[in-house]
């Protein structure tokens, strides 16, 4: 078994949007083998701990991770009113797409291998983006996610490796993985992980979750063959 990569102390990063910025916690283990940029669900953030949990499992991986808001203050405000942002797929996917761009800006980052995580409505974000970023990136994993959400068309344009992970007793989100899974041409599984449910707090259940996800992006993550 291989030794478990010490865990780097995360750094807080702004990431510019207009006039304004995206707040992110970036964390890069020594001698990092690929990046794996998180896209939250509806209603989350970078501090949401299940995400943090399994990104602190990639990181003992040897990758880097990058969990960040993908609202700005001012759109967190009102979506806690509303919530007519976190269900906004289009907005979520520009912002996706903003923190990969600005990933290439960054010498440390620029030259990783890029990974999207999704979750919840982040997942319909996370395939979005990668269809529309091509072979920048190179693997996607979503966790109890609605890739139904990112469409049929966007679906068949994903070429990175694609895993979905479900809990086994949210039946719902199997529904919507059936729905979305004949549209995929990459190669791609579905994972379900037995008794658990939406949120994955059983015991071992998001552990799990971690590990599956470490296990495909360290396989999946390569150099960028589009870097061109």
């Amino acid at each position: 078994m291989t030794e478990a990569t010490p865990t780097p102390v995360p750094q807080e990063v702004r990431i510019p949007i207009g006039h304004t910025w995206l707040h992110g916690d970036l964390a890069v283990p020594a001698h990092a083998s690929g990046l794996v940029l998180f896209a939250h669900g509806s209603g989350s953030g970078r501090h949401s701990a299940r995400n943090r949990q399994v990104a602190r499992r990639l990181q003992e991986a040897g990758l880097a991770t990058l969990l960040f808001d993908l609202l700005t203050l001012a759109e967190e405000q009102v979506d806690l009113r509303t919530s007519e942002h976190r269900f906004d797929i289009a907005l979520l996917t520009r912002r996706v797409e903003a923190a990969a761009e600005w990933t290439r800006t960054e010498p440390r980052l620029r030259d990783l291998p890029l990974g999207l995580f999704g979750a919840s409505t982040g997942s319909a974000a996370a395939l979005i983006a990668a269809a529309q970023l091509g072979g920048r990136v190179s693997a996607v994993v979503s966790r109890g996610g609605r890739p139904d959400l990112a469409g049929p068309v966007a679906l068949a344009a994903v070429r990175a490796p694609t895993l979905l992970i479900v809990g086994g007793a949210d039946q719902a989100v199997i529904g919507h993985h059936e729905q979305a899974l004949p549209h995929l041409r990459c190669p791609h599984r579905l994972e379900i992980v037995p008794g658990a449910g939406h949120l994955f707090e059983e015991r071992g259940a998001l552990q799990l979750v971690g590990d599956l996800a470490a296990d495909w992006f360290t396989r999946h993550l390569q150099p960028a063959a589009q870097a061109a």
